[in-house]
């Protein structure tokens, strides 16, 4: 059974950088390229960060129902395809994703099993000092992505963990954690244990 693992924090958190390091720590796991309208910033490649639609295409796409969730955000759609999961069920992995608030919401609404992370910065004063040494946006975007920290920081309670992300390798090792620990729960793990059962039961009708 695949795990549907979602990760969720406001821009400047560390996500990506998080969720880098998680894929490259661990085998068997697909990374979830979600689509959006918005124009790739630099070093961004089509088919790697995101897949980048006109907004008639992601809106085709929603329409067809080819969309497991999708939100506007900043004036500019984002959403995960539906392929993604059924790919990873077929190859036998499990699946992370990198989604805001509004598209997990909705993904948890249909997948109540999935496994749901918060992350944290350490305070507001760090998160803009993030924000501002990226040296990507103008100030008015960084109050913007600021003000929308502080409402989906608000949303803490609907996570099943929080992680908060004060020093980058302490906050990977806890991520790995909660992912392999997740992938230990019985319902995940029966594949694994239905053979180990069988051998006992083999043993004993001999």
């Amino acid at each position: 059974m695949s795990m549907v693992f979602i990760i969720s924090a406001p821009s400047g958190s560390g996500k990506s950088t998080l969720v880098k390091m998680l894929l490259d720590s661990v085998d068997g796991v697909d990374f979830s390229i979600s689509c959006t309208t918005r124009a790739p910033r630099k070093g961004e490649v089509d088919g790697g960060n995101y897949r980048f639609l006109t907004r008639g295409e992601f809106l085709a796409m929603r329409d067809a129902g080819g969309l497991l969730e999708w939100a506007e955000v900043f004036g500019q759609l984002y959403g995960t395809p539906g392929a993604v999961l059924e790919r990873a069920r077929q190859r036998g992995h499990d699946l992370v994703l990198d989604i805001d608030v509004q598209g997990a919401r909705q993904l948890k609404e249909q997948i109540p099993e999935a496994v749901t992370v918060f992350i944290l910065p350490p305070s507001r004063e760090e998160l803009e000092k993030r924000l501002r040494s990226r040296s990507l946006d103008e100030d008015a975007v960084i109050a913007r992505r600021l003000a929308d920290a502080s409402k989906e920081i608000g949303n803490y309670f609907a996570y099943d963990y929080i992680l908060v992300n004060d020093r980058l390798d302490r906050a990977a090792e806890k991520l790995k954690g909660i992912f392999l620990a997740e992938r230990c729960r019985q319902q995940r793990a029966e594949a694994v244990i239905r053979p180990i059962l069988q051998s006992f039961e083999e043993r004993e009708d001999r």
